[in-house]
C-alpha cells in the first residue's frame, strides 16, 4: 500500500490536472519531494488529448513564482507553481500579490510539516496556513483529513472562478519517498471540463458629451471597438491589448495637458489604468463623468469617483467625427514634434530604444516590459499597428514593480507558440533584480527571447519625479540613483546566456533583426544625467 504522503500528493496532482493545470513549475525541496515525484510521473501523456504536464524546475521559488505568473498570463489558464516548507513559501509572495492585483490564474502548492510541529520550533516549520492573506485563500491539506480527497481538492480549486490565485498548503509526514515502482496518473478528471461562461450583459451608452476611451493594463478589445464605434479617442497603455487602429492617440500623455484635455467631459475606462499622472488627473477632475468597465482582479473598485459601473458598453451611433479628429490632428502634430526633438538629441535615448523595440515585433510576436521608465518610454513610442496584426504586450501592471521580469518574460515566451519571435524591454535595476531568472538548467526550456536591457546606471525613474528636482540633489544618487556598476557581459556569461551591448539606433535595429535563437540580452547604454531635462522638454512639447 502506498504511504500516506506519496497518496495524498498524488491526488494533489489529479486536482491540478482536473483543474485545467498544464504547467507546473517546482523548486527543489526535501518537505516537497512527494509532490516532486507525483508531478515527474504526471509529465507522460495519457491519451492524444491529455500530452501530460509540462514541468519547469527553478532553484530559487521567486523566480519560480513568476515564472508561473507568466506562463498563465499568455495562457489564461492557470499555472501552478509547487515549493518545499519555510523560508521557501515566503519567497512567493511578490507574484501571489501580482496575480491577486491583476486577475492572474495561479495555484501555490506549498509542502508542509505536519500540524503537530507547528510551534514547537521544529526545524523549517513555521505557520503558512493563511500566509498569503487575502490574496490567495488557503486549504489546509492532510492526510485522512476532511477536504484530502479528490472531490474537495476539486472543489476547493473549482470553486474560484480562475481570476485570482488559490493556496494548498499540503501536510506531509515521513516517509517522503514513493515505495513503489511509479505512478499510472490515469484518466484526467471530468472536472476539467472548461467552465461555462455567462453571457455579459452590454449596456447602450449614450452619445454627446465629449468623451475619451482610457484603456488601462488587460482592458482588451472591447475598449478599442467602443472608441471606433463612437468615434472617440483611445487612450491606450501599451499592455492593455488594444493598441491598434485608427482610434489610438499616441501622445495622450502629452495632449492631456493641453487645450484638447480640458475639453474632456466623460472618461470610459477599460482595464487597469497606472501608467500616466495626466491619466489619473483626468480621472479625479470633479468637471469629468467617469464610466467604468469592471476590471479584473482582486479589487474592481476604482480609486476615484465612478458614476456608473457595466459589464459591457456600446453605442448606436457613433458621435460628432470633429471631438475624434481634433485628436488625431493634434497627435499628428504632436508625434512630429516628438520624433524630432528625439532625432536632434546627440545621444541614443531611451524613447528611441522603446521605439526600436516595437517595431520589431512581428504580428503574432510577444513583448513583456518592465516598470519603471521603459514602459512609459513605450507608451510614448509604441509602433501603430494595425488590427489585424495585433501583438501580445504584457507587464506586471498589478501592483507594477520590478520583482520578477525577466521571470515572467521567460515563462510567457515558453507559453507562447515556439513560431512567434518574443522579446522583454527593460532598465538595468529591474534586470539586475532578477538576475536568478536566467540560470537554468540544462534540461530546461530554453525559449527564443532577446532581452532589451537599457542600461543608465541605476533609477532614472526617479529623476522625472518629485525627489529628482535639483533642490535634493545632494542626496539623490545616494537614495535614488543608486548607480551600480555592474558587468552586465560578465553576468550573463555566468549564466551562459549570449549577450551583445549596443549603443546606436542601427546597432539596435540590426540586433533585433537578427535574433541568435534562445535567450539572449541586447545591452543598449544611455544617459541618466539629462533623463529629467530630457522629459521636461518632452512634456514642453504641447503647451497648455
Amino acid at each position: 500500500m502506498t504511504n500516506p504522503s506519496t497518496s495524498l500528493a498524488r491526488t494533489v496532482v489529479t486536482a491540478l490536472r482536473g483543474a485545467g493545470v498544464r504547467d507546473v513549475v517546482v523548486a527543489p525541496g526535501s518537505r516537497n519531494a512527494p509532490l516532486s515525484f507525483a508531478l515527474y510521473d504526471a509529465r507522460r501523456p495519457t491519451g492524444p488529448a491529455e500530452p501530460g504536464l509540462r514541468l519547469h524546475t527553478r532553484i530559487d521559488e521567486r523566480t519560480g513564482g513568476f515564472v508561473a505568473l507568466g506562463l498563465a498570463k499568455v495562457s489564461g489558464r492557470a499555472a501552478a507553481v509547487v515549493c518545499t516548507s519555510g523560508t521557501a513559501v515566503a519567497n512567493l509572495v511578490p507574484a501571489v500579490m501580482e496575480a491577486a492585483h491583476a486577475g492572474v490564474p495561479l495555484v501555490v502548492v506549498t509542502a508542509d510539516r505536519p500540524a503537530r510541529l507547528r510551534g514547537t520550533g521544529a526545524n523549517q516549520t513555521t505557520d503558512q496556513v493563511g500566509i498569503f492573506g487575502t490574496f490567495a485563500p488557503t486549504l489546509d491539506v492532510a492526510a485522512g483529513a476532511e477536504g484530502a480527497d479528490l472531490d474537495g481538492l476539486l472543489a476547493f480549486l473549482r470553486g474560484h472562478d480562475h481570476r485570482r490565485p488559490v493556496h494548498l498548503n499540503v501536510q506531509l509526514d515521513e516517509p517522503l519517498l514513493p515505495d513503489d515502482e511509479g505512478w499510472d496518473v490515469g484518466e484526467v478528471p471530468p472536472w476539467a471540463a472548461p467552465a461555462v461562461h455567462r453571457p455579459v450583459r452590454v449596456d447602450v451608452l449614450a452619445t454627446g458629451p465629449r468623451t475619451v476611451v482610457v484603456a488601462g493594463d488587460d482592458a482588451g478589445p472591447p475598449a478599442r471597438q467602443l472608441a471606433e464605434a463612437a468615434g472617440w479617442p483611445l487612450l491606450a497603455e501599451p499592455s492593455s491589448g488594444c493598441r491598434t487602429g485608427d482610434s489610438v492617440v499616441r501622445t495622450y500623455r502629452l495632449l492631456l495637458a493641453g487645450p484638447l484635455g480640458a475639453q474632456v467631459e466623460r472618461v470610459v475606462v477599460h482595464g487597469h489604468p497606472t501608467l500616466s499622472r495626466p491619466v489619473s488627473r483626468l480621472l479625479a477632475r470633479e468637471d469629468v463623468e467617469v464610466v467604468s468597465v469592471r476590471p479584473r482582479g482582486m479589487w474592481p473598485e476604482r480609486p476615484y469617483a465612478v458614476a456608473s459601473e457595466h459589464d459591457g458598453l456600446r453605442v448606436d451611433a457613433p458621435d460628432d467625427p470633429a471631438w475624434g479628429e481634433a485628436w488625431r490632428e493634434a497627435d499628428r502634430a504632436t508625434s512630429r514634434a516628438l520624433d524630432q526633438l528625439l532625432a536632434g538629441e546627440p545621444d541614443l535615448t531611451p524613447q528611441e530604444v522603446a521605439g526600436a523595440v516595437s517595431r520589431a515585433l512581428p504580428p503574432g510576436g510577444l513583448l513583456v516590459v518592465g516598470a519603471s521608465n521603459p514602459v512609459r518610454d513605450l507608451d510614448l513610442m509604441v509602433a501603430r499597428y494595425e488590427v489585424g496584426g495585433r501583438r501580445k504586450v504584457i507587464a506586471n501592471r498589478g501592483l507594477a514593480g520590478i520583482d520578477g521580469t525577466t521571470s515572467t518574460a521567460i515563462g510567457a515566451a515558453i507559453g507562447r507558440p515556439r513560431s512567434s519571435r518574443a522579446l522583454a524591454l527593460m532598465g538595468d535595476v529591474t534586470f539586475l533584480h532578477d538576475t536568478t531568472g536566467l540560470f537554468l538548467g540544462p534540461a530546461e526550456e530554453r525559449p527564443d527571447l532577446t532581452i532589451v536591457v537599457v542600461n543608465d546606471d541605476g533609477g532614472s525613474i526617479f529623476a522625472t519625479l518629485e525627489q529628482g528636482a535639483p533642490a535634493h540633489a545632494d542626496r539623490f544618487e545616494t537614495l535614488f540613483g543608486t548607480p551600480h556598476g555592474a558587468d552586465l557581459a560578465s553576468l550573463c556569461a555566468a549564466a551562459r546566456v549570449p549577450h551583445l551591448r549596443v549603443d546606436s539606433l542601427p546597432g539596435l535595429e540590426q540586433a533585433l533583426a537578427s535574433p541568435n535563437g534562445g535567450i539572449e540580452v541586447v545591452e543598449v547604454r544611455v544617459r541618466r544625467d539629462n533623463r529629467r531635462e530630457l522629459d521636461e522638454k518632452i512634456r514642453a512639447l504641447v503647451l497648455p
